[in-house]
């Protein structure tokens, strides 16, 4: 835990000294570059002594405002102190540079005058401006960079909720079903210990990726369906068709597993014969998932839960987050069919 704990803070301390000595560099080169606008003069083209110490007067009257003024009172809300404590500043800066620097270095001109408030202010606003502006310019940034990464951890954490609700609690029923050919010595057995297996692995291991291979989902998606067709044996009839999956493309893992799940459970919770489940999976030129799933059924009071349960509305959820304007489910019921027809716009796997 102490380890844990140890390196956690050596990356929150790496994080922050890499943060902050960006900052004081781009600091730095935006002092310079303001320095060498400030002290432009076509009349006198050295660089004076009053220049620069009346250009460190500005940006020591800028850092207070940077990393005083604005963390303690702007940011904190307190916007009155910090009005009165910019206006202090900005006093502060004036009166060293006329009744200080100019008495100074120009003893017998600009030093036995005062030009002004406002020509002061003209004098000074715009470099102070500019450094405080680019410190708070830098503040939002860097606040807009944590919410967009709390943001992104957020919906993480909420896709891998999701993926997590998604039990295969049909392992309870193919156990059952496994138990039952093994007692009969059925030949059916290994193939069906094998497909069991494929699908654990793939919902296990190979779903640990927002996205999957679209031939590794379609694959799994048959051993699932034939899993699944053990339920219903001599009762019914079960198709799968899958037509031009090409490789290149990749899709969201367990996403149409859900639709057929509730297929198999809609219709053997209220049909005990004459049962019908038609799964077809088609990919356009454009690279469109076209994806429908047909269930037959008989309304009774048992399958209304079922086709308004959690998987569906988790799945709808999935959908919203990793394919936003990029999808269209449509689900439509009648006395005996239950349909689901689902587009994805897929993604072209990345070399």
């Amino acid at each position: 835990m102490c380890t844990k704990t140890y390196f956690y803070t050596m990356v929150a301390k790496q994080s922050f000294l890499k943060n902050t000595s960006k900052e004081v560099f781009f600091q730095l080169l935006l002092h310079i570059v303001l320095f060498l606008f400030f002290s432009f003069d076509k009349n006198e083209p050295e660089i004076s002594g009053f220049k620069i110490v009346a250009f460190i007067n500005y940006a020591l009257g800028a850092l207070l405002i940077n990393y005083v003024f604005l963390p303690r009172f702007f940011y904190k809300k307190k916007y009155l102190i910090f009005f009165l404590s910019v206006v202090l500043v900005i006093a502060g800066i004036i009166a060293i540079e006329e009744l200080v620097l100019e008495r100074i270095y120009y003893p017998d001109t600009r030093g036995k005058h005062f030009p002004g408030v406002i020509f002061s202010l003209l004098d000074v606003m715009p470099v102070i401006t500019i450094l405080a502006g680019f410190k708070f310019a830098w503040d939002a940034s860097k606040k807009q960079h944590e919410v967009d990464q709390l943001k992104s951890s957020v919906k993480e954490s909420e896709l891998q909720f999701l993926k997590s609700q998604i039990n295969p609690h049909f392992l309870f029923n193919n156990l059952n079903n496994l138990y039952s050919y093994a007692i009969d010595n059925s030949p059916k057995t290994p193939s069906i210990i094998l497909e069991l297996s494929s699908v654990l692995r793939y919902m296990l291991y190979d779903c640990k990726e927002n996205f999957v291979p679209l031939t590794k989902e379609v694959e799994h998606l048959k051993n699932f369906t034939q899993l699944n067709e053990l339920q219903i044996e001599e009762r019914g009839t079960v198709t799968y068709q899958t037509e031009n999956i090409g490789t290149g493309y990749r899709i969201a893992p367990l996403i149409l597993t859900v639709f057929v799940e509730n297929a198999f459970k809609h219709s053997t919770a209220s049909q005990s014969e004459d049962i019908v489940i038609d799964i077809s999976i088609d990919v356009t030129d454009k690279g469109t998932l076209q994806f429908e799933c047909l269930n037959s059924f008989r309304p009774t009071t048992n399958t209304n839960e079922l086709s308004h349960g959690i998987g569906l509305e988790n799945v709808k959820k999935r959908l919203e987050i990793i394919y936003p304007n990029a999808h269209e489910l449509t689900i439509s019921e009648t006395d005996t069919l239950y349909s689901v027809k689902l587009e994805i716009r897929l993604k072209q796997e990345t070399k």
